[in-house]
């Protein structure tokens, strides 16, 4: 498994690509908040998952669900989903996740 990696400089921008590649009527898109990064990990290509890209941004974020409002820029905390217009964010931390770690290790192994 390969790993690329798409680094952003605020969490507004790694919302709107993460907006921009959403399938779709995909209104809600997971993001994992671990270890210090706020990141999702996609496969580069449909018909494999060979290589993987983690986009994502070094940023401390609160779990929950987020709105994000793309003609703006700009996100909240909700409560509940009730715009069609919007694009909402649920911001998970896991307790550990393999596969974060394999991806975070390169990431620092590359950065030196």
């Amino acid at each position: 498994m390969k790993f690329e990696y798409e680094e952003f400089s605020s969490i507004e921008d790694l919302f709107l690509y993460m907006a921009s590649i959403a399938p779709y009527m995909k209104q809600i898109l997971p993001i994992t908040y671990y270890k210090g990064y706020l990141f999702s990990i996609v496969p580069i290509s449909q018909l494999s998952t060979e290589i993987l890209m983690m986009v994502y941004v070094k940023k401390e974020m609160s779990t929950g669900l987020f709105e994000f409002d793309i003609s703006t820029g700009k996100y909240k905390k909700i409560q509940s989903i009730d715009r069609a217009d919007k694009n909402y964010f649920i911001i998970i931390t896991p307790k550990s996740a393999t596969l974060a770690d394999k991806a975070i290790a390169n990431l620092k192994i590359n950065d030196r």
